[in-house]
């Protein structure tokens, strides 16, 4: 027998048929964000490497603080989330990235690859939860039907963000990786910047007014209340999330060497 499933959250005084451009606006530059910075990491290593004298497996400790994060936060956003709202959290979202920025240059001052790694985690924790708000509020916002378009719409920007972050990272860190006296105070100005950047956003997201979305849902199965089930009874998704899983650890592993493969002497030098 088929059963019939519907899953309605609701948005509080708008209409399906309303135009939502401007909050999409917004929440699309959230997506370029996160997507430069957590590219920028692959800038980052290669540098870090050199500073610090690291080998392979140290370096990459860069990669598992960061994605460490989405791992350890990305629940505990989910409760966050449900508690303060959509709104809220992509605020304190962006001022937890912000002030991880910041302090990029008391790390580059101390001179501690712990005080690197420390930050990325608080960095990417940042954007954990800016991912798990902003995710979902960008497919409740508008007609259900056109939730895919409006979430690959969204991730096209997060895409030009990691086309330009190696390039933009690669001139303003990277510039001097060929020298032998490399400073790690060239990641200060870089990150201070993003700093900035970051904490203004929250301060616009802050004062302009975006929909407001009601938590409630209602669940009916063939007209009845029911409860959702678990997660772990849908077997495409545990399957679906362990392909992600895999397929994550390949592109983050290929584009973190991929600077220093390249600058080898046989390759590109």
């Amino acid at each position: 027998m088929a059963s019939n499933l519907h899953v309605t959250p609701s948005v509080k005084g708008i209409s399906t048929n309303k135009s939502y451009v401007f909050p999409l606006t917004v929440l699309t530059t959230l997506f370029f964000m996160w997507g430069f910075i957590t590219v920028l990491n692959d800038i980052l290593i290669p540098h870090l490497k050199k500073v610090f004298v690291l080998n392979y497996s140290e370096s990459m400790l860069i990669q598992f603080c960061f994605f460490g994060a989405y791992f350890i936060v990305s629940i505990p956003a989910s409760y966050v989330v449900k508690r303060i709202g959509y709104k809220v959290s992509v605020i304190i979202g962006l001022v937890v990235m912000g002030l991880s920025c910041a302090l990029f240059y008391p790390a580059a001052q101390a001179h501690s690859f712990g005080f690197f790694l420390g930050s990325l985690f608080l960095l990417s924790s940042g954007i954990t939860l800016l991912q798990v708000a902003a995710n979902p509020y960008i497919a409740i916002l508008g007609p259900p039907e056109k939730a895919s378009t409006r979430l690959n719409l969204a991730q096209a920007f997060n895409s030009l963000g990691t086309t330009l972050a190696p390039l933009i990272g690669s001139y303003t860190i990277l510039s001097g990786l060929r020298g032998e006296d490399v400073s790690i105070k060239s990641v200060q100005t870089p990150y201070l910047a993003l700093a900035a950047l970051l904490l203004i956003m929250a301060s616009v997201i802050l004062f302009i007014k975006l929909p407001d979305v009601d938590e409630t849902e209602e669940n009916t199965l063939d007209g009845e209340l029911h409860l959702p089930r678990s997660i772990w009874q849908y077997p495409h998704l545990v399957l679906g999330a362990i392909a992600i899983f895999v397929y994550v650890g390949a592109e983050v592993a290929i584009g973190s060497l991929m600077v220093n493969y390249l600058g080898l002497p046989e390759i590109k030098g």
